[in-house]
This record gives structure tokens, C-alpha cells and sequence, in this order.
């Protein structure tokens, strides 16, 4: 049985209403927001936290969280090497359509691969990929373990934890980068604004 990937009679179907409509119509240009960084970081609570802030501009987002997609769309997956490049793959392609949509693209993910996120980066053909690293140590996370996950880890009931038996491969030119402050994570509310500071620097908080 043949699949769609393998096909040849599939064919791009062009929309009538492109990118620069959309955009024009909800007075903002599309990207994707990819915070990257290991469990306890403060991914999700940065994706929530900018979210709610855009939304208070009256900025349309969308948050895709690494977690959630495994209830759905990646439900198929697991941790192993192979199973993360896909995950990554299918939530970079998602992002994509989300961003070509107009939309503010929020994706929170450990994607610990530097490969599968430059892929990623890739997939965008007009630098409206923004990729956040949240950089705290992972003492600091490990003390803060908010799904009691790393616990779980030192224990050898979870396999190939990223951060413990697995590694991070922290990025090389990430457009934002989020430290840690006298051992402790910055708040949410300043977090979401220095991104927000650099999406209206860089024009995507209107559309030009």
C-alpha cells in the first residue's frame, strides 16, 4: 500500500488569500516563538505567561506545549531518539501553519536536539523563527521539579531523561536568551516582556 509521502499524484493547492492578507487583517505578522531549555525550566510558564500578555495588546497567539501534543497529535510517539526527531519535526511543521496562518506561534518544548530544532528553523523561509532558550541550570531545575519527573530519573524509573541520562544540547545563536538570577528564575511577567520587547522590535507586533 502506497502511502502520501511516497505518492506522486498529490499536488500543492495554493489559497486565494495569502500570508500578507492575514496578517494585514489581524495587524501583526506570523512567527513562531520556540522556547527551548530542560524540564523545570519555566517553558510552559513563559508560554503562558507571554500569551496572556500578547492577548492583553490584543496580539492573536497560539500555544503549542510539547506535553499537550502527546495527548493528540503525537500521542503515537515515545522518547526514543528516533520518536523525538518526529515530534520535533511534526510540531515544527505545525508551528509553521500557524505562522503562515498570522498568527504568534508559541511552541514550549524540550526539544534537547540542536539538529531537529535547526530543522525547524529551517522550515521558515523569512526569519520568523525566534528561538528562546531558557538557560537555567540544571540544579535549579532539578530543585524546582515541578512534575516530580527528575526524582523520578535519579530513582531509574524514567529512561533517558533529558538533563540526566540524556543530553541538552544548548543553542549557539538563539535570538533570546533567558538566565537565571541569584539561583532563581526570573519572574513570568519579565520574562514575557523582554520577548515582547524583541517581537516589537523586530515588526511582528504589526503589520507594516
Amino acid at each position: 500500500m502506497s502511502t502520501v509521502g511516497n505518492s506522486t499524484n498529490i499536488f500543492w493547492q495554493e489559497s486565494p488569500i495569502g500570508k500578507a492578507e492575514r496578517q494585514k487583517l489581524l495587524n501583526q505578522r506570523g512567527c513562531v516563538v520556540w522556547i527551548t531549555g530542560l524540564s523545570g525550566s519555566g517553558k510552559s510558564t513563559l508560554a503562558c505567561s507571554l500569551s496572556r500578555e500578547l492577548n492583553n495588546r490584543g496580539k492573536l497567539s497560539y500555544i503549542l506545549d510539547g506535553d499537550n501534543l502527546r495527548h493528540g497529535l503525537n500521542k503515537d510517539l515515545g522518547f526514543k531518539a528516533e520518536d523525538r526527531v518526529e515530534n520535533i519535526r511534526r510540531v515544527g511543521e505545525v508551528a509553521k501553519l500557524f505562522a503562515d496562518a498570522g498568527l504568534i506561534c508559541i511552541a514550549s518544548l524540550i526539544s534537547p536536539y540542536r539538529k531537529d530544532r535547526d530543522a525547524c528553523r529551517e522550515m521558515m523561509q523569512d526569519s520568523s523563527f525566534i528561538e528562546v532558550y531558557m538557560n537555567m541550570s540544571l540544579q535549579l531545575c532539578e530543585a524546582r521539579d515541578p512534575k516530580g519527573l527528575y526524582k523520578l530519573a535519579r530513582a531509574g524509573k524514567i529512561k533517558g531523561f533529558t538533563g540526566i541520562d540524556d543530553p541538552y544540547e544548548s543553542p549557539l545563536n538563539c535570538e533570546i536568551e533567558l538566565k537565571e538570577k541569584e539561583g532563581e528564575c526570573p519572574s513570568p511577567v519579565a520574562m514575557a516582556e523582554e520577548v515582547i520587547s524583541y517581537l516589537e522590535d523586530k515588526g511582528f507586533l504589526q503589520n507594516e
